[in-house]
């Protein structure tokens, strides 16, 4: 570990510049294979577009693989991870500390200097002595194995309720037993991939970030080998004969679901070679119920509640979906009505709804994983470390740069989508089986989506703020609200604008979280300076502005391609983005906006970051 990360006596402007400079450089590290990641999946949605297309296949594939993503983000990367890394970050802190003030004692101690005491770490605030001695890494193989446990339980029981609900309704429409037989092929992926985010975040803390961020690229590429070598295989293209056009999609469909379990395994396997290299091994520890594992848990249990609400919203969304989609049944006649207390009821959203939303969800949480999402990884174990210092001002001014730096690129990246919006989405997805039709609803969501990347992203960083500081109530309260807001803006809606509503009450609920979530943190620690942004962000927002007013004239002008082909579509999309993006870059340098001078340093003056 670099001295960087323990080092606890150096001067106010040292302590004030590291941070920036730190997260920074690792944030573009995880960028950068997260980017890499990011075009990987869109080759794969593209492939799975191309031969899938938006129907009841995909869309039953698309909601029985959200299934082990939905406990990936609740356990991997959520509650667990959550409280986890904080508690590993201090430990380790502890222990270097130890370490170096044991290298200069002769004969002190017991010759375990380097080992903390994790129980007084975790319990200093409290006031209570050390009760036992509980190295780091025996902390982490401890919460490996009830991490694991835990998995092994939900995946049984979840395959249980599967089975019954499948033997229960026995005249269950075509596309729903598809999803549930998929389902229950995939749900062992839960053990797998919430053990490879687990393992990630022990890496993190030891800031090894390159390895967890390239571990999806292999989940990626898997699905587009799969999906590409069984299409043709199975001979399935955009002529084949409609009437085996399903049954061909289904049986590809069967093919991929059991290719995830093999890429769960690959994904797992990149990750050893830099556990073994921080000096993690895994141990089976029977007695892992210990104090620093009850805390944990402790914990994690708002956290699960927080993270538990958000999936629910992100699984009801999904459900609502499939329950308010049209279909068909047994022998293939169309259903577009349900009754409700006796009254008929048309389904206000046409089949294929949950495909088309994840095309649509997919293009606005791209800008969110290659920046925002890295930037927060980066951030995470630095809050978590400084986040119990009495003097906070390191952690007040790792914060205040992380929302500055986030709302850079989401702010221009919510209006720069909704302007490429429709060239992005046919160039990508009208191809193959997805109809110009489908592509114009997938852009039509996508133009409320793109309205809430500056919230998602803005999210990421305060929710680990409090998550550093052992706060995991006032997220999961947070949570709870965008839920609420999120059906009772949304379900009204669907019946006027479609599927697209859904993406409506996802704008409002995260807006509203965002700009509650920062007011609430700003108070929580006596405040973060936030006038000293106000100024920034104004000027990004002019500077988007002008962005936007560029990207509209470009589009009136005779040299701007209006025709309806691939090759125009592609031109588009290319001067929109070179254009906004480099109106953006120079109002920012006009304005003189720091944020772009510290995410892009000028070349000669780029400073060694470790």
């Amino acid at each position: 570990m670099s001295s960087e990360t323990i080092e606890t006596t150096t001067s106010d402007a040292a302590d004030a510049s590291k941070p920036a400079r730190s997260f920074v450089g690792h944030a573009k590290l995880i960028g950068a294979f997260t980017f890499l990641s990011r075009i990987m999946g869109l080759a794969r949605e593209m492939v799975a577009g191309h031969y899938l297309g938006t129907g009841l296949v995909a869309s039953a594939f698309t909601v029985a693989f959200t299934i082990p993503n939905l406990f990936r983000k609740l356990f991997g990367e959520g509650a667990l991870s959550a409280a986890f890394i904080p508690l590993y970050a201090q430990a380790l802190k502890e222990e270097g500390t130890k370490g170096q003030r044991d290298k200069g004692t002769k004969g002190g101690g017991d010759g375990r200097g380097g080992i903390s005491n994790l129980k007084s770490q975790i319990e200093y605030s409290a006031g209570r002595p050390p009760l036992q001695h509980f190295p780091a890494n025996d902390f982490a193989a401890a919460s490996v194995n009830l991490l694991c446990a835990v998995l092994v339980v939900l995946t049984l029981i979840g395959e249980v309720i599967l089975a019954f609900c499948i033997w229960r309704e026995p005249a269950m429409r075509p596309d729903r037993l598809l999803m549930f037989r998929l389902t229950e092929i995939m749900l062992p992926y839960v053990l797998l991939i919430c053990g490879t985010a687990f393992l990630g975040a022990i890496l993190q803390v030891h800031h090894r970030f390159a390895a967890p961020a390239a571990a999806p690229i292999l989940l990626n590429v898997c699905h587009i080998l799969v999906v590409f070598i069984g299409a043709r295989l199975l001979h399935l293209r955009h002529s084949t004969d409609p009437g085996k056009v399903v049954a061909l999609q289904t049986t590809l469909a069967y093919w991929l679901s059991f290719f995830v379990l093999i890429a769960g395994v690959l994904q797992f396997s990149i990750l050893l070679p830099g556990l073994a290299a921080v000096g993690f091994r895994f141990k089976l520890i029977l007695h892992f119920w210990t104090p620093a594992i009850r805390k944990m848990v402790k914990l994690s249990i708002p956290v699960a509640m927080g993270a538990g609400v958000l999936q629910l919203s992100v699984l009801l969304d999904k459900g609502i979906s499939v329950a308010l989609m049209s279909g068909t049944d047994a022998g293939g006649n169309l259903i577009d009505h349900f009754t409700f207390f006796g009254h008929f009821v048309r389904y206000p959203m046409e089949p294929g709804a949950p495909a088309r939303l994840n095309l649509a969800q997919f293009l606005y949480q791209f800008p969110l994983g290659v920046f925002a999402i890295a930037l927060a990884t980066a951030i995470f174990p630095g809050l978590s470390a400084d986040a119990m210092d009495k003097d906070r001002t390191r952690f007040k001014t790792v914060i205040r740069q992380g929302v500055e730096a986030t709302l850079w690129e989401g702010i221009p990246a919510s209006a720069g989508l909704i302007l490429v919006r429709v060239p992005a989405v046919k160039l990508l997805f009208q191809h193959g089986l997805v109809t110009p039709h489908d592509a114009m609803l997938i852009a039509h969501s996508v133009f409320y989506y793109s309205g809430a990347i500056w919230a998602f992203s803005l999210l990421q960083i305060l929710n680990r703020a409090y998550f550093a500081m052992h706060d995991t109530i006032t997220p999961l309260l947070m949570s709870v609200l965008n839920i609420v807001v999120n059906l009772v803006v949304e379900l009204p809606l669907v019946w006027w604008l479609g599927e697209a509503g859904m993406a409506v009450g996802t704008l409002v609920s995260f807006a509203i979280q965002a700009i509650l979530t920062l007011y609430l943190l700003d108070r929580r620690v006596g405040g973060l300076g936030l006038g000293g942004i106000t100024q920034p962000v104004l000027k990004m927002c002019l500077a988007t502005l002008v962005m936007c007013i560029a990207c509209l004239g470009m589009q009136h002008l005779p040299i701007y391609p209006h025709a309806n082909g691939r090759i125009d579509w592609l031109l588009q999309l290319f001067i929109l983005l070179i254009v906004g993006g480099g109106v953006y870059l120079a109002m920012c340098k006009l304005l003189g906006v720091e944020t772009m001078r510290q995410l892009i340093p000028k070349q000669g003056k780029k400073r060694s970051v470790r």
